[in-house]
């Protein structure tokens, strides 16, 4: 590139993480017995000589990065030379033109592979924009002006539910009170909940244990993953309410492994052990049998939302009337500015925002939208938590805290994405040292809550 005196962007490098999270089932369910936990990961490098990076990634579990890195890689051209100061002042212009590229769109639009690109892409320009503006995300958003929030926004397929103007009425009411809330914030931190006892390759003495810990620690709502088999689901569920008790809430996520009558039936007869929601009952994409499924099962909630694809199915089950609890991800949308509109969504039609988390650095990253939505939008965490698996957050330079219970708000510059160099060299698929110690057959003990050894 030649010289200027303009700071540019000068390179878009790709990275494929893979960590060994199925030799010991962490992460297990019904639709996916043997993950690798796995983040297709890009680092944004500038010449503005300040040292700042952006990174963002997408969450997969293995071989799946093969196409999300391919992915990132066909968006390079879009965002190489563009001006520093102009893409972190406006996350907005690089997020419509690689949604409005006419040749990926054909891929899409707006859904799959490309689109979890596209948001690792924008999630890096957001991280690179708030740590020049040297504070966390979730801070970066909360004290924004609320007219410059509504401009990040896309609404085309949406303002038949929220408008441009009723966007911005939200979020100038949301802006009253956020100083104490922020104050709240940083002392109290964000109520979360657990699904590390309940991942289903685990005995029942694990389950026993974790959830025994997980109550010891502070947490008030645990979850357990159900489908498989409903026997087995039956005597999980009765072990764990059995230790948890009566006033700790248990949820129960499917992963989408049922039809809509098998879902009711399945739910109806778990529905003794008091779970709190079901989550992902059934496809993502079917909005009215999630309708169906909420009308049949309740008091029982029905959540969904990691795997749902844009905001306009998201607008689609608000409209629909087809979810209780609705569960955002960093990384499976476009990115920040498309979650913001999701949050704006599901504040309007008063519907409590519950985010998936867990994967690599998800908890990292989505803790800071839910603190943005508590300070500037909706003002309450009631009935809200953020999920929380402990695994493989020492590999984050900014690793999510947790203090009985609750999600501790990070104060670092950025979006909490950066992970540490050392982590990358190792567990880089398929030259890094894991693994071709692994290929080799030499002992190698993977850590998967912590930096490599």
């Amino acid at each position: 590139m030649p010289p200027t005196t303009t700071p540019r962007v000068t390179a878009v490098d790709t990275y494929d993480i893979r960590f060994p999270t199925s030799r010991e089932l962490d992460g297990s369910d019904a639709m996916n017995p043997d993950p690798d936990y796995s983040a297709a990961y890009v680092v944004l490098r500038t010449d503005a000589g300040d040292g700042h990076e952006g990174h963002g990634f997408t969450f997969t579990i293995g071989r799946g990065n093969d196409v999300q890195v391919a992915a990132i890689n066909a968006l390079r051209h879009h965002v190489v030379g563009r001006p520093v100061e102009e893409l972190c002042a406006d996350p907005g212009s690089i997020n419509r033109d690689l949604i409005g590229d006419s040749q990926l769109r054909w891929l899409g639009p707006e859904k799959g592979v490309m689109h979890m690109a596209i948001g690792a892409v924008v999630n890096a320009v957001w991280d690179l924009a708030a740590k020049r503006a040297e504070k966390p995300l979730w801070r970066l958003l909360a004290e924004a002006d609320p007219e410059w929030l509504v401009s990040q926004i896309d609404f085309r397929y949406i303002a038949d539910a929220l408008t441009p103007e009723r966007a911005l009425e939200l979020l100038r009411s949301g802006r009253q009170g956020a100083a104490e809330r922020t104050a709240t914030l940083l002392d109290r931190g964000y109520p979360g909940y657990t699904t590390s006892p309940g991942w289903l390759g685990y005995s029942d003495e694990k389950l026993s244990r974790l959830a025994r810990e997980a109550v010891a620690d502070g947490f008030t709502q645990i979850k357990l993953k159900v489908g498989a088999d409903l026997d087995d689901d039956i005597r999980r569920c009765r072990t764990a309410r059995e230790v948890i008790g009566p006033d700790i809430r248990m949820a129960i996520d499917a992963n989408q492994r049922w039809n809509v009558d098998e879902a009711i039936r399945w739910t109806r007869a778990l529905a003794d052990f008091d779970p709190y929601w079901v989550e992902e009952p059934t496809s993502p994409d079917d909005v009215l049998g999630h309708a169906a499924i909420r009308e049949a099962v309740g008091p029982v909630k029905v959540a969904t939302g990691e795997h749902v694809q844009n905001r306009i199915v998201f607008k689609q089950l608000l409209q629909a009337g087809a979810i209780d609890i609705l569960q955002i991800d960093a990384a499976r949308v476009g990115g920040v500015n498309e979650n913001l509109a999701i949050l704006l969504l599901a504040a309007e039609f008063g519907v409590p925002v519950c985010p998936h988390a867990g994967g690599v650095g998800l908890c990292e990253l989505v803790q800071h939208l839910s603190m943005f939505d508590y300070v500037a939008v909706t003002g309450t965490t009631e009935n809200r938590v953020i999920e929380y698996v402990d695994h493989l957050h020492g590999h984050f330079t900014d690793p999510v805290v947790l203090r009985d219970g609750h999600y501790a708000a990070p104060t670092a510059p950025g979006f909490s994405a950066t992970m540490r160099p050392e982590s990358i060299a190792e567990f880089t698929f398929p030259d890094g040292e894991f693994w071709v110690k692994d290929r080799a057959g030499q002992q190698h003990t993977p850590h998967t809550n912590g930096a490599a050894a």
